[in-house]
């Protein structure tokens, strides 16, 4: 089943607002977005073995919702993009910018030792809280042993409840991937140590900190961070997670307490609460202008993209670019991504995990959202760019 429908606000005070918001060096404005071509990633993804797959573009007050498939494989209810969904690595956004707010507060330095907050926490006095959030640090990514084997290593992990010390102990068992501050290399390890920042800072549990300093002044009602309960409260899609050997049934991966993600990845959201987040984001409504800057101080990271202070940017083919982040959890894919200024913002889910297939198909979701209708060259450019590396267990080669 595809579903899809459009809506337009029309009070005359939010029109005003929107047009006093667009800075002065606001790019120029962005192809309408193929809908007709987001239909179809969906529908590809489905085909490619998710059971559901979902987008929402919110664009000016012009609000796209499509679906495909279903929320339940058991009681066969139809996916609605109003359902909650685990967001995975989105929530390295949230981190991020509760630690900016720390920043702006004159209560941390980027460029200090992680050390000098958190005393003789990493090998190295050279890792600065810069380093850690653009995944510069040089920490090993302790999911690349733990999800080696991806259903076992879930299994063994589903109803646990980790503190961060506990995951970054996994980590310190390995050497550095690098010097740090060197080349970029994703890992998990590093939102970890995020999180046992903002509790030693604030002094409070990074829920606190996450629902008074984003969720409640943005109104989120659909953003919760629940670890370590195992339910997503309300309405929700429930996830599969696709196991390794072809062939095999997908695992209901829903209930688990994501603790071993927590700050890196345990956020519950919907489309919509992803949408508001980067647009008063990237609008300059949570950080200073400075440190928005900050977290866009971009380097290269892989194909088309770069990473800046827990938000990525991916370069499309039209030549636009877009800034958020992607996000894996087992049975979830997730795709928070908002124009430069966040006037236009998609989040996109498939709910199953472990297939390279859909993933790189939701990838180009992007492309209808951003670029309008392909043309031959851009249709060409989007269709060449494979991914192989995921948020979870990044050095893992996906075939």
């Amino acid at each position: 089943m595809v579903s899809a429908t459009v809506g337009r606000g029309t009070a005359l005070a939010a029109a005003l607002l929107s047009l006093l918001a667009v800075p002065a060096h606001a790019a120029p404005q962005e192809p309408l977005p193929d809908l007709t071509g987001l239909r179809d990633f969906l529908r590809t993804a489905q085909q490619q073995g998710a059971p559901g797959a979902m987008a929402r573009i919110d664009d000016n007050g012009t609000v796209s919702k499509l679906t495909v498939g279903v929320a339940d494989r058991t009681t066969g209810r139809v996916l609605s993009t109003t359902d909650r969904f685990r967001i995975g690595s989105v929530t390295k956004t949230f981190s991020a910018v509760v630690l900016l707010q720390l920043v702006d507060e004159g209560k941390l330095s980027l460029d200090a030792s992680v050390n000098r907050y958190l005393p003789g926490l990493l090998p190295d006095d050279r890792i600065t809280v810069r380093h850690v959030l653009s995944h510069r640090s040089g920490l090993y990514d302790y999911t690349n042993d733990m999800f080696a084997k991806t259903v076992p290593g879930f299994e063994a992990v589903r109803t646990k409840v980790f503190t961060y010390r506990q995951l970054l102990d996994r980590s310190l068992q390995h050497a550095s991937t690098g010097a740090p501050g060197a080349a970029y290399s994703y890992s998990n390890t590093n939102f970890v140590v995020a999180g046992m920042l903002i509790e030693k800072l604030t002094g409070h549990l990074v829920r606190t900190e996450y629902q008074n300093r984003i969720i409640t002044p943005l109104n989120l009602r659909d953003t919760f961070y629940v670890h370590p309960d195992t339910r997503i409260p309300g309405r929700y899609a429930r996830g599969y997670l696709t196991p390794d050997e072809s062939g095999e049934p997908l695992v209901d991966a829903t209930e688990q307490t994501a603790s071993w993600a927590q700050s890196a990845g345990a956020i519950v959201s919907s489309t919509q609460d992803l949408n508001t987040f980067l647009s008063a984001l990237l609008g300059g409504r949570l950080t200073s202008a400075a440190r928005l800057a900050q977290m866009e101080q971009w380097l290269p990271a892989g194909t088309g993209q770069a990473y800046g202070l827990g938000l990525r940017r991916r370069d499309l083919s039209c030549g636009v670019s877009v800034y958020g982040h992607t996000g894996t959890v087992q049975g979830y894919y997730t795709y928070a991504f908002a124009s430069k200024d966040g006037h236009r913002s998609l989040t996109a889910v498939a709910n199953t995990s472990n297939s390279s297939a859909v993933h790189n198909t939701m990838l180009r979701t992007l492309e209808s959202a951003f670029c309008g209708r392909p043309t031959a060259t851009t249709q060409s450019a989007g269709a060449g760019l494979v991914e192989r590396h995921e948020d979870i267990a990044p050095g893992v080669v996906r075939d």
